[in-house]
């Protein structure tokens, strides 16, 4: 039941917003320009590091990435050890390789309002969430990883 779950966000939430809403907007972009066609290599590798986050939050933290089906633990393995927001980042990397594909000045926009709005949901919602459920385990976690900058070595939760 839980991999249908996640499956299903994954499909409504990342496939509408990265896969379904771009080509859209691209198709209606009147000022797009030809295709480049390395920027579907950009966008195979966002979609790469979308899946491995939501198969993260799946294996290690039981849950989803839906708002209404969370993790039950604190993801911190795999791109996490790196980034406390990578699957947002493998989001707005699909999305950036939209743009470049289809020289597209609307998806360009659409990207830079796809940043705005996962840096405010992140702020206003996400960590506050995250530091009540979890506590000491979230502040030892957000003080060694990074909002939206990599890490260049991977974090490792501090021994007791």
């Amino acid at each position: 039941m839980l991999f249908a779950r996640a499956l299903l966000s994954f499909a409504l939430l990342p496939g509408l917003v990265a896969g379904v809403i771009p080509p859209w907007l691209a198709s209606a972009d009147r000022m797009k320009g030809a295709r480049w066609m390395p920027g579907y290599f950009v966008l195979g590798c966002g979609l790469c590091l979308l899946v491995w986050c939501v198969r993260d939050f799946y294996v290690s933290g039981r849950g989803t990435l839906a708002p209404w089906d969370p993790p039950r633990h604190l993801v911190i393995v795999g791109l996490y050890r790196f980034t406390r927001n990578p699957m947002y980042l493998g989001v707005l990397t699909v999305v950036a390789g939209w743009a470049l594909a289809e020289s597209s000045p609307v998806l360009w926009r659409y990207l830079l309002f796809l940043a705005v709005a996962f840096h405010l949901r992140v702020m206003l919602f996400e960590e506050p969430w995250l530091e009540r459920q979890f506590g000491p385990q979230w502040s030892a976690y957000s003080a060694g990883v990074r909002r939206w900058w990599p890490r260049v070595s991977p974090w490792r939760f501090p021994s007791a």
